[in-house]
């Protein structure tokens, strides 16, 4: 149940905290007081989109809180699922910055708007005066009976029926392509498949081509180089290498050591360069010895490269790459080589699945059928009650191929009047009508969730009278075991409430501020006097208030 709503700078609404109680609650007030910038902020804090023409003129934010106690289980399951802990209360927040940036908050804890729209629509129902024009859709009937009968766990696994259906039908249809583009298919595959398996690749086969075409193209200078650096260390037939020199100068300084001690780090130093010196020269000579070429040309290097290349622009980036793309190639083959055997096999799985689907969807029709009848006697009694007697209901229904729904193309028929038949709502019902039948659609569904607050914005519009008072009747019996709010404009539908609610406006410093207060049994009936006689009030008008609430039972 929403315990309160608080809101800071939306539109004209400065500040305004609106405590609210179990049972029916309506909002009145003069048209522009702020009845729809509640509505607004109320559809804010349950998720939905917002902007920053929201924000009060010259304030940097808005904000809304609401309170929440007495949480359905779908709501605590689902804050739980979300990760937040669950409690017996229940606090949204939400802010809109001048910019248009929305922060949210559940319990303190940051949030997404996702959340809040996931969470809210197990808080509060909100039904407009715009879900009254979606009765004219014949769409808008289907998923009406489906909640009315609690088609949730059928439609369900019906829909993962048909899932499975429309999968295995694409897989089907996948393979089932006529032999001409068939036989074209494999041709290109086993043409791809062979042209890379016949290059006979390794992954790190271009790697080691750029690195031999680089030694062969480098050879004469590589043996030069080391031809060169063994003879420095080790000496020609003319020169003396540098490990002999180091040699000499280890002999001269060592047979000094015993004149001169302090010499003798020196000449270690010097043996040490000289065998230094030696193992290079040894290294040196020995790689000279076994450097080659292997015997393959640089033309060879370069043809093997230009396969590669080719192979790279027509199926990779990479040698890997081609590799994989060959593989492929080779799998989709087999399948292809294999499909009349996969066909066969298909056939019969969409055979198998498309029946389990038809009757799943069979069991859906009945028990569509089944829940219109029962339907239709309650929207009956409503209407009835709410001074539409003899209205004649009709469901009219044609088998259509199977969709996510169904197999149903179903419409609400309507006979407002004995002896007329049934026809669409769309050319029949007139305003005042179709608010009547959804109220009583409405009715009829009350049953059928936990959503512990039903919002109601102006659904007596365009009707007045008696059926306005039995709208009110209606709404108290509703909210018996619920929390229901409605804006109205109609007294006789606030004389019902067991709360009321005023929002209304005053202009100071030349600003437009909006304040909603509750009233008590003497302002109550000011309130309906004025609903009733406008700007003049009279004592007629008073005393008329005075016996709608006396009628309705809310006042002694």
């Amino acid at each position: 149940m929403l315990d309160e709503i608080t809101i800071q700078n939306i539109a004209v609404i400065e500040e305004a905290t609106v405590p609210l109680s179990g049972g029916f609650t309506v909002l009145t007030g003069e048209t522009g007081a702020g009845k729809s910038i509640l509505i607004d902020s109320v559809n804010a804090i349950l998720g939905s989109r917002t902007s920053r023409d929201l924000v009060r003129g010259g304030a940097a934010k808005a904000a809304i809180w609401a309170q929440f106690s007495n949480l359905p289980a779908s709501v605590m399951a689902q804050l739980d699922a979300a990760g937040y802990s669950p409690e017996d209360e229940l606090l949204l927040q939400r802010e809109i910055t001048a910019e248009g940036k929305s922060t949210v908050r559940i319990n303190g804890m940051p949030a997404t708007a996702a959340i809040l729209r996931e969470v809210g629509s197990s808080l509060v129902n909100i039904h407009g005066q715009h879900d009254n024009q979606s009765l004219l859709n014949p769409a808008r009937h289907l998923a009406i009976l489906d909640a009315f009968a609690g088609n949730e766990s059928l439609l369900a696994e019906y829909r993962a029926a048909f899932h499975e259906l429309t999968a295995l039908q694409k897989q089907l249809a996948a393979l089932s392509m006529d032999e001409a583009e068939k036989t074209r298919r494999m041709d290109l595959l086993r043409y791809e498949a062979e042209e890379i398996e016949a290059a006979q690749l390794t992954a790190d086969e271009e790697e080691t081509l750029l690195a031999r075409r680089a030694l062969i193209q480098n050879a004469r200078t590589i043996v030069e180089s080391m031809n060169n650096a063994y003879s420095a260390l080790s000496g020609g037939d003319d020169d003396i290498g540098a490990a002999t020199l180091l040699s000499r100068a280890a002999d001269a300084l060592t047979t000094l050591v015993p004149f001169l001690p302090q010499l003798e780090p020196q000449a270690a130093a010097l043996t040490d360069m000289y065998y230094t010196a030696s193992e290079l020269a040894s290294e040196i000579q020995g790689r000279l010895a076994s450097y080659e070429l292997g015997g393959e040309s640089l033309d060879d290097i370069e043809a093997r490269l230009d396969t590669l290349f080719r192979l790279k622009q027509k199926y990779g980036q990479t040698v890997a790459e081609v590799m994989g793309y060959g593989e492929k190639a080779r799998q989709a083959l087999e399948a292809l080589e294999s499909s009349e055997e996969k066909i066969v096999r298909l056939t019969n799985s969409v055979q198998a699945a498309n029946s389990k689907a038809q009757k799943l969807a069979t069991a859906l029709t009945a028990s569509r059928k089944q829940a219109f009848t029962r339907l239709n006697d309650e929207i009956s009694e409503s209407l009835a009650f709410l001074n539409m007697p003899g209205i004649q209901m009709a469901l009219q229904q044609e088998t259509a191929p199977l969709s996510a729904d169904g197999q149903d193309k179903l419409e609400f028929l309507i006979s407002t009047n004995p002896g007329e038949a049934p026809k669409p709502l769309a050319k029949i019902a007139s305003g005042g009508e179709l608010a009547r039948i959804m109220l009583a659609i409405k009715n009829a569904l009350a049953d059928k969730d936990d959503v512990p607050t039903v919002i109601y914005d102006e659904v007596d519009t365009g009707i007045s009278g008696l059926a306005a008072g039995r709208i009110g009747q209606l709404l108290r019996n509703t909210a018996k075991g619920r929390q229901v709010l409605c804006v109205t404009h109609t007294a006789q539908v606030a004389a019902y409430a067991a709360h009321h609610l005023l929002i209304e406006k005053e202009v100071a410093g030349g600003r437009t501020y909006t304040h909603i207060r509750r009233l008590n049994d003497e302002e109550r009936v000011a309130e309906l006097a004025r609903i009733i006689a406008g700007d003049h009030v009279t004592d007629l008008a008073l005393a008329s208030a005075r016996e709608m609430l006396q009628m309705a039972g809310t006042t002694d």
